[in-house]
């Protein structure tokens, strides 16, 4: 696995964390930057992972 591949699903996994700590508490509003971080953190590993496949087998 890449490396930044890995590191941006290890700020997938904190962001989903910190969005469910922080729908918990009832911040509504910060558990959804949250949620949508993750979002942009999982895209970013699949592309990580999609690059580096193209790429090996070239």
């Amino acid at each position: 696995m890449p490396r930044l591949a890995l590191y941006a699903l290890v700020v997938c996994l904190l962001a989903v964390t910190a969005a469910v700590v922080s729908f918990v508490q009832g911040s509504t509003w910060l558990g959804v930057v949250w949620v949508l971080l993750a979002g942009l953190s999982s895209n970013m590993a699949w592309y990580y992972l999609r690059r580096a496949r193209t790429a090996a087998s070239r």
